[in-house]
């Protein structure tokens, strides 16, 4: 059952809801909003009274949310967004500009898409680059998203997945061990590694590939990102197996070394996913990519 358009609340209630949920304060919420604290004090209990619901309680001098209000703020949240995201979109055109909204994963974007980007933009100067970086598979009329660069398997519903590449990692070392010879895998074996929390399995898979059996996969520090081990393994904490398009940089500055010249093909893949029906808008995008790849 579709709501009652005067039943839906006013967008600036719900930015002072979600102002005051973040500062956990009325007062600073007023500050953020040029409000007084009672009008940010009335705008919520007017959104109270007409979700029938109560969002904060006071607890020792500050407000924090109840359950409700918990359940409540990452809806407005994405409202919110999605709101901030349309107007930009719209004042955009307005200017005779397009706006190509791109999501990938956050290293990958940080480290391999964006400082490419200038070679797109030099061909396409009337195109805005709006860039997300969420991890899982989307809704992309819910995300106002054109096109992800997804890594995994090609699988997203109602969208075509391109192949791009595939992803080599090679066993890498920064710090004093990025100078200490290795001569073979068993050496490897023993020697300290750094892990990848989303990837448990590559040493594993190394090992495998090369014939040995890793004595403990477990040993190690580990690192949930791929930014955060890169910044471990230039600290010397480890050899990793990282994939060398996210370490060009390092490699030119000499901060990481390949120590070991044996490269390893993982079970995934990088896509480029467009909705059903919407290739033609990206086309050229989605060429410059494979172009840049094959370069």
């Amino acid at each position: 059952m579709i709501q009652p358009r005067r039943d839906l609340p006013d967008m600036r209630v719900l930015q002072t809801f979600e102002s005051a949920a973040r500062h956990c304060n009325f007062t600073r919420a007023g500050n953020e909003l040029s409000l007084t604290q009672s009008a940010v004090s009335r705008q919520v209990r007017e959104l109270e009274e007409q979700l029938g619901k109560k969002l904060f309680e006071r607890v020792r001098g500050r407000v924090v949310l109840t359950l409700a209000g918990e359940a409540f703020l990452p809806e407005v949240s994405r409202l919110l967004q999605m709101a901030n995201s349309t107007m930009r979109h719209a004042s955009a055109g307005a200017r005779g500009e397009s706006v190509l909204a791109i999501n990938a994963l956050p290293t990958f974007a940080a480290r391999w898409l964006v400082p490419r980007l200038p070679d797109f933009l030099s061909s396409h100067p009337e195109v805005r680059i709006d860039v997300s970086t969420r991890r899982d598979v989307f809704d992309f009329g819910q995300a106002q998203c054109a096109l992800a660069i997804h890594y995994g398997q090609p699988i997203w519903p109602g969208a075509t997945c391109t192949y791009l590449c595939g992803e080599v990692v090679v066993p890498v070392a920064g710090g004093a061990l990025r100078n200490r010879p290795l001569a073979d895998a068993e050496e490897l074996a023993e020697a300290p590694k750094v892990h990848l929390t989303e990837r448990p399995h590559l040493w594993p898979d190394w090992f495998r590939g090369v014939g040995l059996d890793l004595p403990d996969a477990s040993a190690g520090h580990w690192f949930e990102q791929f930014s955060l081990t890169i910044e471990a393994v230039k600290g010397g904490l480890g050899y990793a197996l990282l994939p060398l398009y996210l370490i060009e940089a390092e490699i030119a500055r000499g901060e990481l070394k390949v120590v070991l010249d044996i490269p390893h093909s993982t079970d995934r893949a990088y896509y480029v996913v467009v909705p059903e029906g919407r290739e033609a808008p990206v086309l050229s995008f989605r060429n410059w990519l494979t172009g840049q790849v094959r370069r």
